[in-house]
């Protein structure tokens, strides 16, 4: 097993490494497909992945992620915010419909769990596109990766090396106090390194440490809130897309906890 979920975590690295370096179309059809997939798995938790109500979900996943398109494009760039509400009121009004129309096969838990999937994966996610398209994002946009996956290696380590004191969440028993603690710690001193390297300004010295360490201390939320669900839902992991460690939803619950808080700390740094 842990051979296995080394090997595809260096896979999965080498693939986040080559799109996230390139950027562009690569970058956001990577993304568009993470969110459909991670939308399925979600939907799969209730029981609604191949309904005709999910279908409107990830038909509508698609079109957000094309107005975000349209937005780093400068095409709707005077009223993006108005284009994605209407659509999402639009889609929620689709779904309602298809709610009462086939009443009651569905219930009111799924229909909730179809909308509310639209934010937490699609729209939530769609912000790793847009911190790699700002100026100066081939940098930043790793501050995500690093308050959300080298924070999780600093709190294993610390866990194992120094935990004593269990969690009060009955979320995760195995998660200690010193291991929260040492992944944000991890995660702040991870983002000292990588200022002092990639950064000529001493400015960021501060910066980048507070980024990391907010995004771990969040990442760790992100986590728990998967579980969470995974727990109501008497799931182990939401799939088996990725060997070793389970679906998107599994690998990446943190990341999307933490991307809109890294795009808008460095948006008001920069």
């Amino acid at each position: 097993m842990f051979k296995t979920r080394l090997l595809s975590g260096i896979v999965l690295m080498a693939i986040a490494i080559a799109v996230l370096v390139y950027g562009s179309y690569p970058l956001f059809f990577v993304v568009m497909l993470l969110s459909v997939i991670g939308l399925y798995e979600l939907y799969r938790a209730v029981g609604m992945e191949k309904t005709v109500p999910a279908v409107v979900g990830y038909f509508s996943s698609i079109i957000i992620d094309c107005i975000l398109l349209a937005e780093i494009n400068e095409i709707v760039s005077d009223n993006r915010f108005e284009y994605l509400l209407i659509w999402l009121i639009l889609t929620f009004m689709v779904m309602m419909a298809g709610y009462v129309i086939s009443y009651p096969k569905y219930n009111s838990e799924q229909m909730t769990m179809l909308f509310f999937g639209l934010f937490y994966v699609t729209i939530m996610l769609s912000f790793v596109c847009r911190l790699r398209f700002l100026a100066g994002g081939i940098l930043s946009v790793w501050l995500i990766f690093i308050g959300a996956w080298g924070s999780d290696t600093c709190a294993y380590c610390a866990g194992k090396l120094f935990g004593k004191h269990k969690l009060p969440s009955k979320l995760s028993p195995n998660k200690t106090i010193e291991g929260c603690a040492g992944g944000v710690l991890g995660a702040a001193l991870l983002g000292f390194l990588f200022a002092v390297i990639f950064y000529d300004s001493h400015s960021y010295w501060w910066q980048l440490p507070l980024i990391c360490g907010v995004a771990s201390l969040i990442s760790q939320i992100g986590d728990l809130t998967a579980s969470a669900i995974k727990r109501n839902r008497g799931i182990k992991d939401y799939g088996k897309l990725i060997p070793g460690h389970g679906g998107i939803l599994d690998r990446f619950d943190s990341i999307i906890f933490i991307a809109p808080v890294v795009y808008y700390f460095v948006v008001f740094f920069q």
